[in-house]
């Protein structure tokens, strides 16, 4: 019986919580601290295959090892797979500015710079960000 009223309690405060108007402007400011970049790469004809090695070794890494790295989708456009973009999604500024300085960004910057013809960062206000789990 204890048990009970103490887990109804739990539940209660949990859901006055939940629905409050300053836990919803606590997660609409952590929307807002989040980065989020769109990347547009052309990259040379010739050596797209090993750019998309380098970015797919670059991408497990970051997202492997750096907890401030949220999402990186890359995609190349239809009918023109030197046209690449890239999502990129940190939990903040201070997540992204680490992602620069780690060894694995470094080397794939290196690797790929004869291979990348222009490159066009784009700086986004996060409006939504949804996802499912994969």
């Amino acid at each position: 019986m204890k048990l009970c009223r103490v887990f109804t309690l739990t539940t209660a405060v949990l859901m006055i919580f939940l629905l409050s108007p300053g836990w919803r402007a606590a997660a609409q400011e952590g929307l807002q601290r989040r980065i989020v970049r769109l990347a547009e790469l052309e990259i040379d004809p010739a050596q797209i295959e090993n750019y998309k090695a380098a970015l797919r070794e670059e991408i497990e890494a970051s997202i492997r090892l750096e907890p401030g790295v949220l999402t990186l989708y890359a995609v190349a456009l239809k009918d023109h797979p030197n046209q690449v973009r890239i999502l990129e999604t940190y939990a903040h500024a201070g997540a992204y500015q680490a992602h620069l300085e780690t060894p694995h960004f470094k080397k794939y910057k290196v690797a790929t710079q004869g291979m990348v013809k222009s490159l066009k960062l784009l700086e986004t206000d996060p409006i939504l960000l949804g996802a499912k789990g994969q």
